[in-house]
């Protein structure tokens, strides 16, 4: 009868540390999913934000069409892109970036559109936004890195294979130019 009640004992333990292991990887699935939502929201808000800012500056860079081209297709791409995988966005996203801060270099040309206080709004909301995105982006790492984590170690890794856990993806910067800063010429 002893010997009954500890493998029923044995049993239980394993059993709750089955479904703890299993709510575990579910809970890190979960926030790697909802960090990718607070990346979506600041994209999206983002992406708002450039119309205003492109129409304000172009009254005042006429002669810097190229560049509010690039930034309207920029943005136009990062719209577009739906269904797509983690890096094919992070790329689309990241291209953006770079005609944002193109345009801004640009703009230093222009002191009345700095002075301008439309501009100054957008140009204001619109690095808050980077920040933000920013912020979302380190928090969807720090969840894909915990997820992953989870899926990768013992005793884990176990169920993971077993309910078909599978890594996340991480947002990267793809290229190294993307990271130097832009050049301003006068």
């Amino acid at each position: 009868m002893m010997a009954l009640i500890i493998v029923l004992v044995v049993l239980a333990v394993l059993a709750i540390m089955v479904v703890g292991m299993y709510n575990g990887l579910v809970r890190a699935r979960n926030e790697v999913g909802n960090a990718w939502s607070q990346i979506d929201v600041q994209l999206n808000r983002r992406h708002d934000l450039i119309p205003n800012l492109v129409e304000t500056v172009k009254g005042y860079m006429t002669h810097e069409r190229e560049t509010l081209e690039a930034v309207v297709k920029a943005r136009q791409q990062a719209v577009q892109i739906t269904g797509g995988s983690i890096e094919d966005k992070a790329r689309v996203e990241n291209q953006l970036s770079q005609t944002l801060k193109s345009l801004f270099a640009v703009s230093e040309n222009y002191p009345q559109l700095k002075a301008n206080e439309n501009f100054l709004a957008l140009q204001e909301e619109l690095a808050s936004t980077e920040n933000k995105i920013s912020f979302a982006r380190q928090f969807y790492n720090d969840s894909a890195l915990n997820l992953n984590n989870k899926v990768e170690m013992f005793p884990t890794n176990i169920f993971a294979g077993m309910f078909n856990f599978r890594k996340a993806q991480f947002f990267e910067v793809e290229s190294a130019d993307i990271r130097k800063p832009v050049a301003v010429k006068f």
